[in-house]
């Protein structure tokens, strides 16, 4: 492999970024043409990450724009001039595309932003590109490689090129921690944004469902689907949240949820000590990978170092609503997808998830090389959001993920938080077996739709472990102050090394 080159821009948070535009060092002119650079160097030739699916033909006009007003005095927050990869299933309404992934919709151009990209804009952030992701964001076959699109090809993992980035915000993932933007935005339905963070050694949020907007974003299923944060510090994702938190009219569960309005996710940031903090300590999501539970015990050590009381808890639900939430997700995504096409892509050569499963196997070659698409036919067979077999299996997963899950602990125990490992470490990319993963956390706060941060931990040899905190509804500020102060005392993140294993 060539060798990777130093880059000015490595490990380059957003406030440093903003103070390097504001002392005119740098401009957001400056910022996109070197960030392509380094896509061009990384992305396209080098290990060859397959990170970035498409730069925005606008990017460099916009960033004209943005230091113009700069310049006329005018700057509109922390995001003014930043560069910020989005994940490829969320809608822009330029000249790039929206895919989710496949080719069935390569292209294919939206109309109008997703209010998340059109937030971000307006907090002067300029979209750099559209990132890789496990196609349909992982929600086509039971035997899927995480990272893995007919439109972009396998994502590789910056820290060993072999292992998985994991899914289904893979691309996003990778371009973080590789420097190839300044921070990425993923989704995350189950795992997608906390599980490719920990592989990357980021920090990633998934929100409390319903304080992001889901209007545009290509759908697995509303009632755990949401867009967050992926960055290489907490401080930068809660500056993103504060961008994209908000109500939106044409999201019902924005504004129907009593979701709390004007939230400063930064607000708990900067604590120098964790005194009067009880963590319950989830062990049930240990126990499957001696080297990842060895990283989490120091950490758990440092947490008491910082002055937080600790509690083992059980979850006494938990492995009770794992068929549920798939019949759940089967039901949702057939309802959920067919609605964004017609609303979203009414141009595109296919208009419902039948006519994509009759595409693929129509492109079986290009389209399903390496894996089927079980879940797609599993998920067409069913029968609408009033069938009662969909509504018992809600029903269920919200009892027990919630009220008898994570409300009962955080009541019964008195703790603000759990915290556990967030995920296995990368395991190797297998095109005949698909992913082998175990252990984690990621289902329990994704079936609730509470918020869960994951933070870096350390290292199993040379791949990044992710320590996780998650919480009761809209406890979202709450986690980011306990991750940023475990970060600031650990210091764990580190670049990637682009080793060819590990």
């Amino acid at each position: 492999m060539p060798e990777v080159k130093p880059f000015e821009l490595d490990e380059v948070d957003i406030a440093t970024l903003g103070e390097r535009m504001r002392s005119g060092e740098a401009s957001a002119q400056a910022l996109v043409e070197r960030y392509a650079g380094r896509i061009r160097e990384l992305d396209r030739a080098g290990p060859e990450l397959r990170a970035v699916l498409e730069l925005n033909p606008d990017a460099m006009a916009i960033a004209r724009a943005l230091d113009a007003e700069r310049s006329a005095g005018h700057v509109r927050g922390p995001l003014h001039g930043v560069p910020i990869l989005v994940k490829d299933n969320i809608a822009t309404g330029d000249r790039m595309s929206t895919t989710a992934g496949s080719l069935a919709l390569d292209g294919i151009a939206v109309a109008h932003d997703a209010p998340v990209v059109k937030r971000l804009r307006d907090a002067g952030a300029v979209i750099l590109g559209k990132t890789n992701l496990s196609e349909w964001a992982n929600f086509r076959s039971s035997n899927s490689v995480s990272g893995w699109s007919s439109r972009g090809g396998q994502t590789r993992n910056p820290y060993a090129l072999d292992r998985s980035p994991s899914g289904s915000s893979s691309g996003s993932a990778t371009a973080a921690a590789a420097s190839l933007c300044a921070a990425a935005i993923g989704t995350e339905t189950d795992g997608s944004i906390t599980s490719p963070s920990a592989c990357a050694s980021l920090v990633g949020l998934k929100p409390t469902l319903g304080l992001v907007s889901r209007t545009g974003i290509v759908p697995i299923a509303h009632s755990q689907d949401t867009a967050g944060p992926m960055a290489r510090t907490v401080a930068e994702c809660a500056l993103l949240m504060n961008a994209l938190a908000a109500g939106d009219p044409g999201d019902a569960i924005t504004v129907a949820r009593r979701v709390p309005r004007n939230i400063d996710f930064t607000s708990e940031l900067g604590r120098k000590d964790l005194r009067g903090v009880r963590i319950g300590v989830g062990r049930q999501f240990f126990g499957a990978f001696e080297k990842a539970d060895a990283v989490i015990e120091e950490a758990l050590r440092a947490l008491r170092g910082l002055g937080a009381t600790l509690v083992d808890v059980q979850f006494a639900t938990l492995g009770k609503f794992d068929e549920a939430e798939l019949e759940v997700l089967c039901h949702e995504f057939k309802h959920d997808l067919d609605a964004w096409l017609r609303q979203h892509a009414p141009a595109a050569p296919v208009h419902s998830l039948a006519d994509i499963i009759e595409y693929n196997r129509t492109h079986a070659g290009r389209m399903m090389p390496l894996f089927g698409q079980d879940l797609l036919v599993r998920t067409q067979a069913t029968t609408g959001l009033q069938a009662a077999k969909y509504r018992a299996a809600l029903a269920r997963c919200r009892r027990l993920a919630r009220t008898e899950g994570i409300d009962a602990v955080v009541k019964q125990q008195r703790v603000t938080a759990i915290a556990a490992l967030t995920s296995q470490p990368a395991w190797l990319v297998d095109p005949l077996n698909g992913d082998l993963t175990r252990g984690g956390c990621t289902s329990l706060p994704a079936v609730a739709g509470y918020p869960h941060l994951t933070v870096p931990a350390g290292f199993a040899g040379a791949l990044p472990v992710g320590i996780s905190f998650f919480g009761p509804a809209f406890s979202d500020a709450h986690l980011l102050g306990i991750g940023q102060a475990f970060e600031q005392a650990t210091h764990h993140r580190r670049p990637p090394g682009f080793l060819a294993t590990a």
